[in-house]
């Protein structure tokens, strides 16, 4: 397959995971193939204050582990 092709499969995926991803029916499992197209493809987030992300970290039942203390 040429890298023309590879490049229109992948914009299209994007596209059509994008408009399942918006779609107010759109189940867990329509998440999961999105996060997964985003994981495949090295996309990274960092949760900041007030961001969907941000505020998804907050709303999580666990905490965050604590960074171990060095000692000298």
């Amino acid at each position: 397959m040429s890298d023309k092709k590879l490049k229109e499969l992948h914009t299209i995926l994007a596209e059509k995971l994008l408009e399942r991803v918006r779609d107010p029916e759109c189940k867990a499992s329509d998440m999961n193939v999105a996060r997964q197209f985003l994981k495949d493809n090295n996309i990274d987030a960092i949760p900041v204050d007030n961001s969907p992300l941000g505020k998804l970290m907050n709303e999580l039942p666990f905490e965050l582990p604590k960074k171990p203390e060095i000692s000298n």
